[in-house]
């Protein structure tokens, strides 16, 4: 595996190009995924290297795929189908029964749990599920969904990501388990572009909208896809994004890349520039 920061234009063998100050066996990495196949389709790569960097690896899937049925004989049938192969997909890649966890939301109503209390009956919306179940595992790398223009079930994952993530390490509603703070904040794809802010914030070409990159041998995908052909009610859509993944291949080596986005959910001010501006200002 080679490991690319694109904002400075290096490589590395080792994951700190990704996750800085990566300590191994004392890391909790978690994986936010919309849908069953979701962080496998976008993610599966930096999920692959976190294991063989000691990492632990983590996966919530927030939304029940009600409506992932190609057949509609599934419908009734299609949640608890896609638990099953969910499971088989993740164990393939080397995650344990024990660290899956599901929220069972609603597909295409996500971004109606967002909060804390919902508006309509007062129940906990996502913000307390988010909190307690990561300061459970004590997170210490969040990889979520792209919210730009995919899916409004990755839209609202995402918002939940950058907005309740930071919280964790907050000392806020403490009863929900003890803070501690998540060190990175990466967005992966499943199929969109990134929004183009942080290419346009750090002068890179706005068609560099990523800015890590993971490459991998052939032998990296092909266990991806193994994994993937265990949704065996999804193979319609599974077999378009197949098609679609070799696009990923290098030219020349046979090599294959994943994208990510490492941001900042809490930018802070920098207020130098604002005092030199209004000194210039008062000095004129």
């Amino acid at each position: 595996m080679e490991f690319y920061n694109l904002q400075s234009k290096t490589k590395s063998g080792n994951i700190k190009q990704i996750f800085s100050d990566w300590k191994e066996k004392n890391e909790r990495v978690v994986f936010f995924s919309p849908h069953d196949d979701d962080a496998i389709l976008g993610a599966a790569y930096i999920l692959l290297a976190s294991l063989m960097n000691d990492g632990e690896v983590f996966i919530v899937i927030f939304n029940d795929g009600s409506a992932g049925y190609s057949k509609s004989e599934l419908k009734n049938k299609i949640v608890e189908i896609h638990k099953k192969e969910t499971i088989n997909a993740l164990n393939i890649l080397g995650i344990k029964d024990e660290n899956i966890s599901r929220f069972d939301i609603p597909d295409f109503s996500g971004i109606h749990y967002l909060g804390w209390k919902l508006p309509w009956n007062g129940n906990e919306g996502l913000f307390p599920r988010v909190i307690s179940t990561l300061r459970k595992i004590k997170a210490t790398r969040l990889i979520f969904p792209n919210g730009y223009r995919e899916h409004i079930d990755h839209t609202a994952i995402c918002l939940s990501a950058m907005f309740d993530g930071p919280q964790v390490g907050d000392s806020v509603i403490v009863d929900y388990g003890e803070p501690s703070k998540i060190k990175s904040f990466i967005q992966y794809s499943v199929w969109a572009k990134f929004s183009p802010e942080d290419a346009l914030m750090n002068y890179r070409d706005v068609e560099i909208r990523a800015n890590r990159a993971l490459v991998v041998e052939r032998d990296i995908e092909q266990k991806v896809i193994d994994s993937l052909m265990e949704f065996k009610t999804q193979q319609q859509i599974i077999s378009d994004i197949l098609e679609v993944r070799k696009k990923r291949r290098l030219d020349g080596n046979g090599n294959f890349i994943e994208l990510y986005l490492d941001i900042d959910p809490r930018p802070r001010f920098d207020y130098e520039p604002y005092k030199k501006l209004i000194s210039e200002i008062d000095n004129k």
